[in-house]
């Protein structure tokens, strides 16, 4: 892709119902993200937000809003997705096993309630939501995960720019 398309990935057409579409301003974007382990987390966002912004969306287009932990994700990235302010919502999270089997649980339902957030509102929902085998406070593993996150803050933002643009292309929903 060149520059000239990534920078028109924002671009919104005028025959779009939603406010921002109609005053021709760029789509706005609802970051979602859970409070645990709140430095690794944040390096996605960080690196979602300087994707965007190399694709041609202003940092000003993503909102941040943070949440006690995943569980809560879903209802926040539904209302968030009904209020008609945004084109798009990421959410964003490290559930991890605490030793008691409920993470995977807990990844799942997350999982399972963004897609269905996506599904029932028409607003794509990315996720961000990383579930590691193993995981440890250690630096090694704080370091590795950081790291991590960044890639999959630059991904989540691509998919989004992508996404974004071939909804455009599609009919209008009735």
């Amino acid at each position: 892709m060149n520059q000239t398309d990534q920078t028109s990935i924002f671009s919104i057409p005028s025959s779009s119902s939603s406010t921002a579409a109609a005053k021709g301003a760029a789509p706005r974007v609802a970051w979602v993200s859970a409070c645990w382990h709140r430095g690794i987390v944040q390096q996605a966002c960080h690196s979602f937000k300087a994707e965007l912004q190399r694709l041609g969306l202003p940092e000003s287009g993503v909102d941040e809003f943070e949440v006690p932990g995943a569980f809560e994700i879903p209802l926040h990235a539904q209302r968030l997705a009904r209020s008609g302010h945004y084109q798009a919502v990421v959410a964003c999270a490290l559930v991890v096993d605490g030793g008691i089997y409920r993470h995977d649980f807990v990844a799942s339902a997350v999982i399972d309630g963004l897609m269905r957030v996506q599904l029932d509102s028409g607003v794509p929902v990315f996720s961000v939501v990383l579930t590691p085998h193993h995981f440890h406070e250690h630096e090694e593993h704080q370091r590795y995960f950081a790291t991590h996150f960044i890639k999959k803050g630059q991904e989540a933002a691509q998919a989004c720019a992508q996404t974004l643009a071939s909804l455009r292309r599609l009919p209008s929903p009735r």
